[in-house]
């Protein structure tokens, strides 16, 4: 979800209302995914690395996750989406941990669609982690495969990702989904994600179908 600060500064209005307008994207492209058959929705709303931004910024950031679960969870619940988080949940606040709790706890039930929400995600983190549960769990050197790694990871479901979409013009992956982006294919868009509307969804998953998908084979 990149480019809301260059959204808003190209409109000339404050920071702020570009990360307003890229939480309200979401909805829209969360119903035009079930729409359209998607499973697993996975989005990257907050990098390890963004905590380096400025104190008014990130604060901004974390009252607009709070008040967004609030805001929309009882939707998710209705529409049969399951919310999980990807991330440090034990380096946040208090009160963000127990919002984000809360929505967890709210979708458990969810069946028709899986929404992976990345904050304080690192891609890096994420396979340290889980090669960290692997010693928890008493796994030796020898035990320790891809497979053990992968049913370690933050995703508990099958975590192969099959189309990355990146927003804002950057053609790179930001340290995300590092390991269950193996061999995702990558669709890059000049969009900024403010504007990234389910119509631009649906051109991206058109490519996508164009495509002869090998595996590295």
């Amino acid at each position: 979800m990149d480019g809301n600060r260059r959204w808003a500064r190209e409109r000339g209005v404050h920071e702020a209302a570009g990360h307003a307008a890229g939480v309200d994207a979401i909805r829209p492209i969360v119903e035009r995914a079930q729409q359209r058959g998607v499973k697993i929705l996975s989005v990257f709303a907050f990098s390890r690395e963004n905590w380096q931004r400025a104190r008014g910024e990130v604060d901004t950031l974390l009252s607009l996750l709070d008040a967004a679960i609030a805001d929309y969870t009882p939707d998710l619940v209705r529409q049969g989406v399951r919310v999980q988080l990807l991330g440090r949940q034990d380096e946040l606040a208090t009160s963000t941990r127990e919002s984000i709790e809360e929505a967890l706890r709210a979708t458990a039930a969810g069946s028709a669609m899986t929404l992976n929400v990345a904050f304080n995600y690192s891609g890096r983190c994420e396979i340290v982690d889980a090669a960290r549960r692997c010693l928890a769990d008493g796994l030796s050197i020898d035990q320790i495969d891809e497979d053990a790694l992968a049913s370690r990871l933050y995703t508990p479901q099958p975590s192969e990702l099959d189309l990355l979409i990146r927003t804002g013009g950057d053609q790179r992956v930001s340290n995300f989904l590092l390991w269950q982006a193996a061999y995702a294919e990558f669709y890059f868009t000049d969009r900024y994600w403010p504007d990234f509307d389910p119509a631009a969804f649906d051109t991206a998953l058109a490519e996508y179908a164009r495509r002869s998908r090998r595996f590295g084979r």
